[in-house]
């Protein structure tokens, strides 16, 4: 493979590489933003009394579907764009509530002020950022794209049930059965190969991770009759996904807004399916697996 040395174009005021060409670029390939699979729901759609949204695009994977509202803009971003983009999220979320609904900016450059600004928005807005660069390589013109800000996940209802619900063992006990706590053991077996110092934190709507009586739920469990439903903080990935589908791993969602992948599993997955539960814990915890 030869080297050749790219070339930064910018596309603002380029009399070729318009904002109506970069829209096609995307609706012709939605992966070249970075965020998964997804699939064009409408281009240039138009808002009550708000102008037009550049891309509207789905999520269709998930058992609740996300859409996510797209906004360019060649050049630097600016107050235009974010309140364009802000209130374009807004009127589709009021519309279609059935939804999970990302905000997306997309601009090629993305400037430490406004990056600032935007930051006071994520967490209580779902906001994703992307700095967009085009390069010339020889005689080929090719886009990149580099998330500089994703998705903030704020407390949830669980945090507080860590303070104010602490339960104990029997109480999991009646409320699933003896045979799915055996389930949450044998996971939790797993997650003391990464780590000694972690146990079981036993709360009233979950089963969660504390270390030294410090809360690290990147597995949580919810034991029920027949089988445990596993939650897994990780970022979704096509791999991670295609490798539980592939060995048939009951994959129930993927949880955009609190970064989670959501499996049901019962004892048989323990026995066929051991060492992708590992490795997916590990991915979780986010270290390697000690050394014996």
């Amino acid at each position: 493979m030869e080297y050749q040395a790219s070339k930064p174009i910018s596309l603002a005021g380029h009399p070729q590489y318009t904002e109506k060409w970069l829209q096609q670029r995307i609706v012709e390939d939605p992966q070249l933003l970075g965020l998964g699979e997804l699939v064009v729901k409408d281009v240039e759609r138009r808002q009550p009394r708000a102008g037009r949204l550049d891309l509207l695009l789905s999520d269709v994977g998930a058992d609740k579907p996300t859409r996510y509202e797209v906004e360019l803009q060649l050049g630097a971003t600016d107050e235009t764009h974010i309140i364009r983009t802000v209130e374009y999220w807004d009127i589709e979320r009021r519309r279609y509530p059935q939804y999970d609904h990302i905000a997306v900016i997309v601009a090629e450059d993305i400037t430490s002020r406004f990056l600032n600004v935007l930051s006071l928005f994520n967490g209580f807005i779902p906001l994703i950022a992307i700095q967009l660069s085009a390069l010339q390589v020889g005689d080929t013109l090719t886009l990149h794209t580099t998330k500089v800000m994703d998705v903030t996940t704020l407390g949830t209802e669980e945090d507080d049930d860590e303070v104010i619900g602490g339960t104990d063992r029997s109480y999991w006990e009646n409320r699933g059965t003896t045979a799915s706590m055996k389930i949450v053991d044998a996971l939790m077996h797993m997650v003391k190969e990464r780590d000694q110092s972690l146990t079981l934190k036993y709360n009233k709507y979950y089963i969660g991770l504390t270390r030294d009586g410090v809360p690290d739920n990147f597995v949580a469990f919810r034991p029920r009759k027949e089988y445990v439903v596993v939650e897994l903080r990780i970022p979704r990935s096509d791999e991670l996904t295609a490798q539980f589908e592939q060995a048939g791993v009951d994959l129930l969602d993927y949880q955009v807004r609190w970064g989670r992948y959501r499996l049901r599993l019962t004892s048989n997955d323990l026995a066929q399916h051991g060492e992708l539960l590992r490795n997916a814990i590990g991915k979780a915890h986010g270290s390697p697996v000690p050394e014996d």
